[in-house]
């Protein structure tokens, strides 16, 4: 595939946070770019300002007409689209070059000196901090993320494009795509299943990225996964790792000690020990272009965060309330670490959406044993996203599992009574589905019971 002979760029789940960020980049470089999803959102909204055409019916006839001419049309699609999608069809059908989302990417990076974080946690954040301190320090790069940065409001950034920074995603393999220069392991926890099978599968794989690595290449990971390269950790025996850390105002301040040097009194303002070891990871990978660390260390002080990433809606004394994408148990345990450790003593109520129906029965006991730990637990029911149903996997199930008498199960249409009902005075949502759309809803809710008490 030669992107250069390809004039129309056509996307099947335009609204992806993955998807959107090529988009941005076809749009960018001078291609024609259009597409569908199936709903209208925040990001498609953004999309649409760019001048890209979206529809949102599964609909041939829909598709403009530009786009129907196969010789000079690049289709896109995510793996969530179903094989039966009328317009995937229309596509494959006709012969029309159609690729993954994952091998366009591999496509765009493997002529860059690319960075590829991967894990099944951390991906967006490690990769994100990585972006802002490159580009903060002059570096030429473009970066594709997979959650809106809230240094430069957006999922894709691009300074330049000597180098790349792009998310290494497990699912589906999509990684193998890719041929990193310098990439990282964050994580190698069972996920994915339906995908895999099993955990040995999953790590069998992560091996086989890493074996993409361009010679002379480098692997940045995780102190104590089982895949041989270059270790960070917090307080350990890593190559990279953090030290002497205290917490002013949940902000972290720390010295950085990597094989060459220490830089004393570092700060980071974002809670829990999960984002220090991401903070780290994306440290580790940048003194690979040789920017002295004090620069480095300078350009981390300034980062914001990403959306759905611990944001904080609200942060008064009597009333938090914070957004976060975790959908897998070892995702809300490391939220909850970090809750406590900012706001100790507060009664916390964490609203959750279970993702996929093959997640939930497959971590069940996992996810009511993080659960429990929260002195609130609602429950919205499963987000499907790709699947069908399983008979029995139902939000009522997962929430007779959860050892804690303050629990219950409510529709979306209730949430706002369930919140004001609630004496807790730290509030959570979390999970990957649309619970994000619910945000606003909730943050008002909330911001006028502040008011009235």
């Amino acid at each position: 595939m030669d992107l250069n002979s390809i004039h129309n760029v056509y996307f099947i789940g335009i609204g992806g946070i993955g998807m959107s960020g090529l988009a941005r980049y076809f749009k960018f470089i001078g291609k024609e770019v259009a597409g569908y999803d199936k709903t209208p959102s925040e990001i498609t909204r953004g999309l649409e300002d760019l001048g890209i055409a979206i529809h949102f019916d599964d609909d041939v006839e829909k598709i403009p007409a530009d786009f129907k001419n196969k010789e000079n049309t690049l289709v896109v699609y995510t793996p969530a689209v179903p094989k039966d999608h009328s317009e995937y069809q229309y596509f494959i059908a006709n012969g029309f070059e159609v690729q993954k989302r994952a091998a366009v990417l591999g496509l765009i990076t493997k002529d860059s000196y690319c960075f590829a974080v991967a894990g099944t946690h951390g991906k967006t954040t490690t990769s994100s901090i990585l972006a802002h301190i490159l580009k903060e320090t002059g570096t030429s790069i473009t970066a594709f993320l997979g959650g809106v940065s809230e240094n430069f409001n957006s999922n894709f950034l691009i300074e330049g494009s000597d180098y790349t920074v792009v998310e290494a995603d497990e699912f589906d393999r999509s990684f193998l795509h890719l041929s990193p220069t310098v990439a990282c392991v964050t994580s190698m926890d069972a996920d994915h299943l339906d995908i895999y099978g099993d955990k040995e599968t999953l790590e069998q794989t992560f091996v086989e990225f890493s074996d993409k690595i361009k010679p002379n290449g480098k692997l940045f990971v995780r102190n104590g996964l089982p895949i041989k390269g270059i270790t960070y950790g917090i307080e350990d025996d890593s190559d990279y790792t953090i030290q002497n850390i205290t917490i002013t105002n949940s902000t972290y301040l720390f010295d950085l000690v990597t094989p060459t040097e220490t830089i004393v009194g570092v700060t980071f303002n974002k809670p829990g020990k999960h984002n220090l070891l991401n903070a780290l990871a994306a440290l580790a990978m940048a003194t690979t272009l040789g920017t002295p660390l004090s620069r480095l260390a300078e350009a981390l002080a300034s980062f914001k965060g990403i959306k759905r990433r611990f944001s904080y809606q609200i942060n008064e004394e009597n009333l938090v309330y914070i957004d976060d994408y975790a959908h897998h148990p070892t995702e809300i345990d490391a939220v909850y670490e970090a809750v406590r450790s900012a706001h100790p003593n507060k009664k916390i109520a964490a609203i959750f959406q279970p993702h996929l129906f093959s997640r939930t029965k497959d971590f069940a006991p996992e996810f009511s044993k993080s659960l429990t730990r929260f002195d609130e637990i609602i429950l919205l029911d499963i987000y499907p996203a790709r699947e069908k149903p399983i008979e029995g996997i139902t939000s009522n199930w997962l929430l007779e599992m959860i050892e804690n008498p303050n629990k219950q199960k409510v529709s979306k249409e209730n949430l706002s009574t369930a919140v004001l009902n609630s004496d807790a005075q730290v509030f959570l949502t979390l999970g990957a589905g649309d619970i994000g759309l619910e945000v606003n809803t909730i943050k008002k809710t909330l911001s006028e019971m502040s008011r009235s008490s």
